[in-house]
């Protein structure tokens, strides 16, 4: 069985983040949503999850039809089973709920959390489909000066971060 390798362009809405993982039981699902009432009650999300086995469905729950459209596109674009994609609506930032994520039982990985130009490296085989690896962004292009560290800290100060 040999594998074909492609590279996938995700989009989604401008001005949200997206989170990519795998995980290993449909219960994902409902422990994400629960996650996203309990860590950022009101923040728009969509969610979507590559079932691998039984029907092998996308599997979705969310509270903005615009963002689980997204989720979706992500998910059937990539084909990859046992993996998810969280689409967070604007002013909803992965910081707020990554390490939830991260401890969620059926939580096996976090490929990335972003919101830049992302391209996922998929391999496909007879049996289906899985995730290599994510281009997040482009390529460095020079190192950061004074002022450069002065602009990230005021940044970061303007999101409301201590320490800077």
């Amino acid at each position: 069985m040999q594998a074909t390798f492609e590279t996938i362009q995700l989009t989604w809405t401008a001005d949200a983040n997206i989170i990519i993982g795998q995980s290993h039981f449909i219960k994902t699902v409902e422990d994400i949503a629960e996650i996203m009432a309990t860590s950022l009650p009101g923040a728009k999300y969509g969610f979507a999850f590559n079932e691998a086995s039984g029907p092998c469905l996308v599997r979705t729950e969310g509270n903005d039809d615009a963002l689980i459209r997204n989720a979706v596109s992500c998910a059937r674009a990539t084909g990859a089973g046992h993996t998810f994609y969280l689409v967070l609506g604007p002013g909803a930032y992965p910081i707020n709920v990554l390490d939830r994520i991260k401890a969620c039982h059926e939580v096996c990985r976090i490929f990335c959390a972003t919101a830049n130009p992302l391209q996922v490296i998929v391999a496909r085989t007879d049996q289906g489909a899985g995730i290599m690896g994510i281009i997040d962004g482009e390529s460095p292009k020079g190192l950061e000066g004074d002022a450069d560290i002065t602009e990230r800290k005021g940044m970061l100060r303007r999101f409301g971060y201590k320490f800077c």
